[in-house]
């Protein structure tokens, strides 16, 4: 497969002040140097939907900065689509798309139609595909309805489906999303999930992702990259990853009635415990001696069995890379 992004020894290191007395500060100015991203390097084929996972500050916005051209790299060398991203060449951008999830590209006083309009004479979109394009994503985003309305008063749901329909009205290869579903309710983010799926599968778009709702990565990507004090710790498939976890499972038991925690405790290590209900970590190979011993001795009424979530296998992955 064809790679749409090559990534080599990417090192992005900032200059921050450090605090000092009010006139010293003024006189004499210190810095010390912030390793955001540390000779980072990876590759991406076209039509992969990936994932730049990490805790706050680990380097994944800054690096996805550094993919579209926003920030030049400290060193290292970056190819994306063919070209050097701050060069900022107009075939490299019409190419691609950035949505960031609490920052807005729409222009706030016009209606989106209206800016899509605008959108349309800039990327040189003829009328009959631009129409054609245009009812078509707004009807799979279920956002028709607000097409003519200002965007400052669209809701943060509203506003983030007609961002979308903004950046692919083009048809971009590429799409870069920052914290897409951040501060949406449940029905908007199953709606922009599937829409990405969709964007993914059926028109090949070579999709990276920033994320930290665990459903958007178990949704949306099929590689995950994880990045960890400015270092990749993690890149491999999804399903490799959970793969990883897959000699733990949970058991959420519920009762009938109270029953004691220690004796409980002897079958597993309690997660999570409440009146009557209680979550186990077991391991995968002794979970059904465990049911059998659960039923036998407790007042169960129902077990619930699962492996890991995704969120606490990124948890424990994080704090094995401090």
């Amino acid at each position: 497969m064809e790679k749409i992004i090559n990534v080599k020894d990417l090192t992005k290191v900032y200059e921050v002040p450090i605090k000092q007395g009010f006139w010293k500060s003024i006189f004499v100015s210190k810095n010390k140097e912030l390793v955001a991203v540390n000779k980072v390097g990876f590759g991406i084929e076209v039509g992969e939907s990936v994932a730049l996972l990490g805790p706050n500050g680990a380097g994944k916005t800054t690096t996805l900065k550094m993919l579209t051209g926003l920030l030049y790299p400290t060193s290292g060398d970056i190819e994306v689509l063919g070209y050097t991203p701050t060069d900022r060449k107009r075939e490299f951008l019409s190419q691609i798309a950035l949505v960031m999830g609490n920052k807005t590209g729409l222009s706030w006083d016009l209606s989106a139609r209206q800016s899509f309009t605008l959108f349309k004479t800039i990327y040189q979109i003829p009328e009959n595909i631009f129409e054609k394009r245009l009812t078509e994503l707004t009807e799979l985003l279920d956002a028709t309805e607000y097409l003519d309305t200002p965007v400052r008063k669209l809701s943060l749901g509203q506003r983030l489906k007609m961002e979308l329909v903004g950046a692919i009205l083009h048809r971009p290869s590429l799409l870069f999303l920052d914290e897409p579903t951040i501060g949406l309710d449940v029905v908007s983010k199953r709606k922009i999930r599937n829409f990405l799926r969709y964007l993914h599968r059926e028109e090949k778009t070579t999709i990276i992702l920033t994320s930290h709702e665990m459903a958007d990565i178990e949704m949306v990507s099929d590689r995950v990259i994880v990045i960890n004090n400015g270092q990749i710790v993690f890149d491999n498939s999804l399903e490799k990853l959970l793969h990883n976890y897959q000699d733990k499972k949970y058991l959420t038991v519920t009762f009938t009635k109270p029953v004691a925690i220690d004796k409980l405790s002897k079958l597993g290590n309690i997660i999570d415990s409440k009146e009557l209900t209680a979550t186990l970590e077991i391991p995968r190979e002794k979970q059904g001696k465990v049911m059998a011993r659960l039923t036998e001795k407790f007042p169960v009424d129902d077990i619930d069995v699962r492996s890991i979530p995704l969120d606490e296998i990124m948890e424990d992955l994080f704090a094995k890379t401090r």
